[in-house]
């Protein structure tokens, strides 16, 4: 999500179980409006009963916005706080010296501190788009990828849906230098965040072996992204809701064989959801993960008989 102009918050607090209900009922709304951003989180370490429900909003939100947050939850809403974040890319200052996170092989910091001579390093900068590695799903998919590696996956061609700030697709060119690699996101913002953090990284951008193509999509609808298919692994680390839609789509892009990588899915109900929808697509589970309240799931396509 972008942050470059003034950009609104609203926040509703309420137990873990309520906000956790909050975010299903968001992913089987049909008709969300889009460009209201929501997502949920335990509000400190020392609380993880004490949830918030936030979201946000590139103008100033009315009645409506108000109502669909409150809609989502069973019963009567919790309050909902709405507060102008300043011009300042807000994201930025509230990632500012966040702390580095090590997962399994690699090691994700900002420019703020140094990096690990003996991990997979990456400097992924306080930017204009979620994803600095601090999240559990994405520092759970690093380690997932990891661990894909040492039982004797081969990649060749990669895409990250959702890539965001490029993170997970640099992971996966770490461990498989010799892939055609994919990026995708549905917002124009990461194009830029992207070319930035593949300089930073040393991460050649280009059509070829071992480089990266960039492409601006609304999950697998690309011509560009289908026509370099298909995936011997794919990558989307976004939402319950559109892993359910697009699982059709994965199990076209993805071969008998290949592997997906999903996470961005509460355990649970939404991760029972996502299996089912991934397993009429044709996959079956290979290893799972679960980081805090969040679970990360390694499936492969079945081998046609």
């Amino acid at each position: 999500m972008a942050a470059a102009d003034t950009t609104w918050k609203l926040s509703a607090h309420a137990p873990k179980s309520v906000v956790q209900a909050a975010l299903l009922a968001h992913d089987l709304t049909d008709d969300w409006d889009h460009e209201l951003v929501i997502a949920g989180r335990e509000e400190a370490e020392d609380r993880p009963d004490d949830w918030v429900l936030e979201a946000w909003y590139p103008r100033k939100p009315g009645t409506a916005q108000k109502a669909a947050l409150a809609g989502l939850f069973e019963g009567t809403a919790p309050d909902i706080t709405i507060e102008e974040l300043p011009p300042a890319d807000w994201v930025t200052l509230s990632q500012h010296n966040a702390p580095p996170i090590r997962a399994g092989r690699f090691h994700v910091h900002t420019p703020d501190y140094p990096p690990d001579p003996l991990a997979v390093d990456f400097v992924i900068p306080a930017s204009q788009a979620f994803g600095t590695g601090q999240h559990k799903t994405t520092a759970g998919c690093l380690e997932m990828l990891g661990h894909m590696r040492a039982s004797g996956v081969v990649a060749w061609n990669v895409a990250d849906i959702g890539t965001g700030t490029g993170l997970l697709g640099f992971a996966a060119l770490a461990m498989w230098p010799r892939i055609f690699l994919t990026l995708t996101d549905i917002d124009p913002v990461c194009t830029g965040v992207v070319e930035e953090n593949a300089i930073l990284n040393n991460v050649p951008m280009g059509a070829g072996a071992g480089e990266a193509v960039m492409i601006v999509a609304d999950g697998m609808d690309d011509p560009l992204l289908q026509l370099r298919g298909p995936y011997d692994l794919l990558i989307a680390n976004i939402l319950a809701g559109p892993l359910v839609s697009l699982a059709p789509d994965f199990g076209k892009a993805v071969p008998s064989g290949g592997n997906l990588l999903l996470a961005g899915l509460l355990a649970g109900e939404q991760e029972a959801a996502v299996k089912r929808a991934m397993q009429r697509a044709g996959f079956r589970m290979a290893a799972r993960l679960q980081r805090g309240d969040w679970a990360i799931l390694w499936l492969r396509r079945r081998r046609a008989r």
